[in-house]
């Protein structure tokens, strides 16, 4: 089978290749799985580049643990171990695992109590993985606040992955929200529902004097400093990224004691629970991801460099053959 392998950190281009190797065969607990797309995201940079460096301590220190590149799928199960009970052959399932899971491959082994769910019915391979990566942060970033229905809520980034999940989630719960994007996106960032466009290719956000309960950084390209005096007076903070010197972490630990409104740097646990209710949604028809290209398995690098960029809308796909 073919697959993406790097057996060490490095940009893309120059550790990333593309190799037929032996197809795996699924233990007692395990499914094998047909792989039909999966996608490259920023937490599938961080793990296939060593970068930041913290990610080192997840995905190995020196080298890789893992040398298949990727993190989530969506596939078909061709076929199963003997313990297993939850699925069968010919289900339609997707998955996602942070840490890395081999998914960047014509086929690819997931134990059955893992991070894999069936997926909803007459929705296409890309759909579901897109689904996945974005959307569980963000609800998980959601999950750590009490957010009130008359609660005004801006997102910046809210044309990436987590932004427009983000978006999706906080509209299905009838909240208000200013979207912050790049021009060519406002009727996108209108179509999933934003109350109020922001194009910060024309206008700061930070220099508006209106005030929010909750302002979300989906993309870590703001700061707290920049951002506190358009927080409400007990209004909280929210970035998906460290920020320059780690400052999110500090001010997470320290603003809860020193003022009113604070910093919160949530770290994204419990994916099955993400994935039940993203399931739902999807089923629902209230959260569609937003996709912006796709590539096939041979142009991987590009997308990796595409991805790091910053300038993706939605996801990026890479659909196997």
């Amino acid at each position: 089978m073919k697959a993406a392998i790097r057996t060490t950190y490095g940009s893309p281009e120059q550790i990333i290749r593309i190799e037929r190797i032996e197809q795996p065969s699924p233990k007692a607990n395990e499914v094998l799985i047909k792989v039909h797309a999966t996608t490259v995201n920023r937490t599938g940079y961080a793990v296939a580049t060593g970068t930041p460096f913290i990610m080192r301590f997840f995905t190995g220190l020196f080298r890789p643990k893992i040398a298949i590149t990727g993190t989530d799928f969506a596939g078909e199960i061709e076929a199963i171990g003997e313990h297993v009970t939850q699925f069968k052959v010919g289900d339609k399932v997707f998955g996602f695992y942070d840490e890395g899971l081999a998914s960047h491959a014509e086929y690819m082994t997931f134990p059955e109590d893992g991070n894999i769910l069936t997926m909803p019915e007459n929705i296409s391979f890309e759909i579901a993985v897109a689904s996945l990566e974005g959307a569980h942060y963000s609800f998980n970033f959601l999950n750590k606040v009490n957010i009130e229905a008359t609660d005004k809520i801006l997102i910046n980034g809210a044309t990436g992955a987590i932004g427009s999940a983000t978006l999706q989630f906080l509209k299905y719960k009838g909240i208000e929200v200013t979207a912050v994007g790049n021009t060519k996106n406002l009727d996108l960032l209108k179509s999933l529902g934003a109350d109020e466009v922001i194009d910060y290719m024309t206008t700061d956000f930070t220099k508006s004097d209106k005030k929010y309960a909750f302002i979300l950084d989906a993309v870590g390209k703001s700061s707290f400093g920049k951002c506190k005096h358009m927080l409400e007076p007990k209004g909280i903070y929210i970035s998906s990224e460290l920020g320059w010197g780690a400052q999110n972490i500090f001010y997470a630990l320290s603003t809860p004691l020193f003022g009113k409104k604070k910093v919160i740097f949530p770290i994204p646990t419990d994916v099955k629970r993400s994935m039940q209710f993203i399931k739902q949604l999807l089923e629902e028809e209230k959260f569609k991801p937003v996709i912006d290209r796709s590539y096939p398995l041979e142009q991987i690098s590009e997308a990796f460099n595409y991805v790091n960029t910053g300038q993706k809308t939605g996801n990026v796909i890479i659909n196997i053959k």
